[in-house]
């Protein structure tokens, strides 16, 4: 059975402004990833405090070398670095720029990226196989659609399952598939793992919904996978220098 989207009939079914649907959506999709997030932030800042404990033991022990004390701090100093990168990431997700792009296949892998370990934890798997491409669409619709769709998808199938990202472009529009496959063992019995809880709510259809309807994007459903046209993004926000 396949499911199409309809603004009007969306709104009507759902008896609530497709703003508040959004919104709801949105809030969901976010306190599902939140772990991923905290974890991200976690890894990079705790590596930030481990050099640190180190630099100031070998100081306790007596005074390193100019040289072995430089590249600590060099090293400390670049994790540093890709800590602020990190947290400016993160932030990203919570507070995003509306007028930023990214490529296809970069923008899928960075949802793929966060979500690969918890999903590994409920037993499921995530691929990315987006061809290369330089069609870039925006950022903050692909995430919050690419997130939902995988999250809603593994939520419906309710046991360990392999999920793939797939998409074709075409008349400047891209068109991604997220296909969410059940897995089996070779007996043909489910596998022993048993998908985990999730820590929110379980996201469905209408949170999928309600983001592509917030971001004009079309979209269907099949039993086991997500079709959406992106269309490229187009920059309209003022041209600026970058810093020297």
């Amino acid at each position: 059975m396949t499911t199409h989207t309809s603004a009007t009939s969306a709104a009507q079914a759902s008896g609530r402004r497709p703003r508040t649907n959004a919104e709801a959506a949105r809030y969901g999709v976010l306190r599902r990833i939140g772990p991923a997030l905290k974890h991200d932030l976690v890894v990079h800042l705790q590596a930030v405090a481990m050099m640190a404990e180190v630099l100031n033991a070998r100081l306790e022990k007596g005074s390193p070398s100019p040289a072995e004390f430089e590249a600590g701090l060099s090293r400390m100093n670049r994790l540093a670095r890709e800590a602020v990168t990190t947290c400016l990431t993160v932030a990203s997700w919570i507070s995003p720029s509306e007028d930023e792009g990214v490529r296809l296949r970069d923008g899928v892998d960075e949802c793929v990226k966060l979500l690969r370990s918890s999903f590994n934890f409920r037993g499921c798997t995530l691929a990315n196989e987006v061809p290369e491409t330089e069609f870039e669409v925006s950022r903050v619709a692909l995430r919050h659609l690419v997130a939902a769709s995988l999250l809603s998808l593994a939520d419906a199938a309710g046991k360990p399952s392999d999920l793939v990202a797939t998409s074709e472009i075409s008349s400047g529009f891209a068109v991604l598939t997220i296909r969410c496959t059940p897995r089996r063992e070779e007996d043909g019995s489910a596998p022993d793992v048993i998908a985990s809880e999730p820590n929110y709510r379980a996201l469905d259809w209408n949170d999928v919904q309600a983001l592509a309807l917030a971001e004009g994007i079309e979209l269907f459903r099949t039993q086991d996978r997500i079709v959406m046209r992106i269309p490229r993004m187009v920059a309209t926000g003022p041209l600026q220098i970058a810093p020297l």
